[in-house]
């Protein structure tokens, strides 16, 4: 058996358009990477494009809002999970804020130290947003007791600048060298200078204490807010102040050879299901990534914006966010689906596997880089050296091993997660909390149990499932979701609990609803079959009820474009 380490091979394409997009120095539109896991989308990123876009007057911040689960990160020696980021504990909000905050705010920082961000761009960007008179007085005063410290004729850009004198009074001035280097720098720069960047430091340091302190005035809002579940834009955009704040002064401080600052956001969803610990201080994590999102759309649309690279597996982001957020090209698209069978081949075979194991692999597994790489990895290790000195221990024999892996550890726990989604649907069913569209005459989900007895709704959640599964079987796993331009796949409970758990993936061109992987598509029916191995007599003629009487069937979607 050959040891070789496993290496990251090059993706010439994919990587040129991502670079072609990374060298403009400001964008109309923010771009998602987005396909199914295991494709090698995060390390595209780190292990190929990163340190490129970090030289010369490139200066790149990658954020990776699922790096505080300990669980399922690489960063504490674990494996990104197969299912979705939803089936782990979700982060909170604080958390990803503050990762998201600090990345930029010291970008900014390396933007004053270039001299391409100034105090009075601070002030003009946040000045365009909010009156800031209050804030500024307030700062002014300090501890002061007296109201009548500045006079209320005062204009706006002077309380900015008696601010800035007041704020930088207060502030340590080793630590804003610190920030700006000029320990090192002090010889080469006049004073003029240093107190120029020492004052846009300041002034970072003041917009932020004004952004806050207005945030703080809307606390019993928030609060309100968070408990009643409406909307607000205002209260929205004060949450997202400080990073969009930010995102603008880089945007308007890139400069072609100069200074081209870009970030790159990854598992963008994970913010979509942060949770808020203190409800005064912060919307709910859903209503901060739409506010966000929309923030950046309108920076771009309106003035540009630095490059920004959003990287996901959530096929929310392939197609229906393109339409919560407007329109089906509000947003680059970049979809990799990885290698197909004959790029995976060219990359693995005879280095990695030999022809024969390859042969098993494309029909088994298929051609997804992930699986490849846990194989081999499970490949090296002791427990295939056992097998193989087993007279009767054959290659099959570990691709069947990893297939239990992936059925235990992945797709059982993921179903489970499903029935859920599905039970709590059949609940909502019963109390009128869905629209009668979604019960319209003859959907298979129409009929859910009278009652919200667990028993009954664990039961029917169960057939509907099963049920799912057989006419995704039917279809040979391949559902076009736009094929009738109705989206009616998208009413069906069980298709939206598959696609929430990660299993299935919404791909964007062509518009075909499928699992992540062939790996995953077996165990879908490995699952079914067990299920149906388990059932009695009762829940086998509920089963085939279902099937015969009010069964699902998507075979009209098979359709391609083009195609009859």
């Amino acid at each position: 058996m050959v040891n070789k380490p496993w290496r990251i091979i090059p993706r010439p394409l994919l990587e040129t358009v991502l670079n072609n997009h990374a060298q403009h120095h400001r964008v109309h539109q923010p771009l998602i990477l987005h396909g199914p896991r295991g494709v090698g989308k995060t390390t595209l990123i780190l292990e190929r494009l990163l340190s490129e876009w970090n030289t010369g007057p490139h200066l790149t911040g990658y954020v990776d809002f699922a790096d505080s689960i300990k669980d399922h990160h690489p960063q504490f020696n674990q494996s990104f999970p197969w299912a979705s980021w939803a089936n782990c504990p979700p982060p909170t909000l604080s958390d990803c804020r503050t990762k998201l905050e600090h990345c930029l705010e010291s970008m900014a920082h390396k933007g004053v130290q270039l001299g391409t961000i100034s105090s009075q761009q601070v002030f003009s960007t946040l000045n365009k947003w909010n009156n800031l008179n209050t804030a500024l007085r307030r700062v002014i005063q300090g501890n002061q007791t007296s109201k009548n410290a500045v006079s209320d004729k005062v204009s706006g850009s002077v309380l900015w600048d008696r601010a800035v004198f007041a704020l930088s009074a207060r502030c340590n001035a080793a630590e804003i060298d610190g920030i700006l280097g000029l320990s090192d720098k002090r010889k080469n720069l006049s004073l003029e200078e240093a107190s120029y960047y020492r004052e846009a430091i300041v002034a970072l340091k003041l917009a932020k204490e004004v952004i806050e302190a207005q945030q703080s005035w809307r606390a019993n809002a928030m609060a309100h807010l968070n408990r009643t579940g409406g909307f607000s834009r205002s209260l929205a955009n004060s949450c997202t102040d400080w990073p969009c704040l930010l995102l603008e002064l880089l945007s308007q401080a890139a400069e072609i050879d100069h200074f081209q600052p870009k970030v790159v956001i990854n598992n963008i969803e994970v913010l979509k299901n942060a949770i808020l610990l203190d409800e005064n201080s912060s919307i709910s994590g859903s209503m901060y990534h739409d506010s966000l999102i929309w923030r950046i759309i309108a920076l771009g649309a309106n003035e540009r914006c630095l490059p920004l690279v959003l990287v996901t597996s959530d096929s929310y982001y392939s197609y229906r966010a393109y339409m919560d957020f407007g329109f089906p090209d509000i947003f680059i698209s970049r979809e990799t689906f990885g290698w197909n069978p004959q790029e995976a081949k060219l990359h693995m075979v005879t280095d990695y596997f030999s022809h024969s194991e390859w042969l098993i692999i494309a029909e088994v597994l298929g051609p997804n880089p992930r699986h490849l790489f846990e194989l081999y990895a499970l490949k090296q290790g002791n427990y295939y050296q056992k097998l193989m000195d087993n007279k009767d221990g054959t290659f099959e024999d570990i691709v069947d091993s990893y297939l239990a892996y992936l059925q235990i550890t992945v797709v059982n726990p993921a179903m489970e997660r499903s029935l859920g989604f599905l039970q709590k649907f059949a609940v909502d069913a019963h109390r009128g909390k869905i629209s009668k569209d979604r019960l319209r005459f003859g959907a298979p989900w129409r009929h859910p149990p009278p009652t919200d007895d667990p028993t009954l709704c664990t039961n029917w959640a169960r057939v509907q499932l099963m049920d799912f599964v057989q006419s995704l079987i039917n279809t040979e796993f391949g559902v076009n979701y736009l094929a009738d331009c109705s989206l009616e796949i998208f009413d069906d409970p069980s298709a939206l609990a598959l696609v929430e758990v990660g299993l299935l993936y919404a791909q964007r061109d062509p518009s075909i609803i499928r699992p992540v992987s062939r790996a995953i598509q077996r165990c879908l029916v490995r699952w079914l079959v067990q299920e149906r191995l388990k059932m009695g007599f009762r829940e086998s003629l509920q089963y085939l009820w279902q099937r015969i009487i009010r069964g699902r069937s998507y075979r009209h979607l098979m359709l391609q474009v083009g195609y009859k």
